[in-house]
């Protein structure tokens, strides 16, 4: 069996662009949640700094993730990033110890 991963996603809107940011993400929900591998996706936004988001995923397997990755809404998603982010996305893999 493949090891689970757990993965932070941080993004931060540029200026004026926080509700359509926001839109998008939250529009990425359903569809991650109904992908083969997926655990956990669950999208947060600071309290102190509106417009800077977090996703905490969590999935079976990395290929799972991998296979997200490649999903249409998340390509599509990735290429409207210079857009409307602040920099690019900055995800991080983590693993479980206990």
């Amino acid at each position: 069996m493949a090891d689970p991963v757990t993965v932070i996603a941080r993004l931060r809107a540029k200026p004026g662009q926080e509700a359509r940011v926001r839109e998008l993400l939250l529009s990425l929900i359903k569809p991650t949640r109904a992908e083969a591998g997926c655990i956990d996706y669950d999208l947060h936004e600071s309290d102190e700094h509106p417009g800077e988001f977090l996703f905490y995923e969590s999935w079976n397997s990395g290929e799972a993730f991998e296979a997200h990755l490649k999903m249409p809404y998340i390509t599509e998603a990735f290429k409207l990033a210079p857009e409307i982010l602040d920099g690019s996305p900055q995800l991080t893999r983590w693993k479980r110890l206990d």
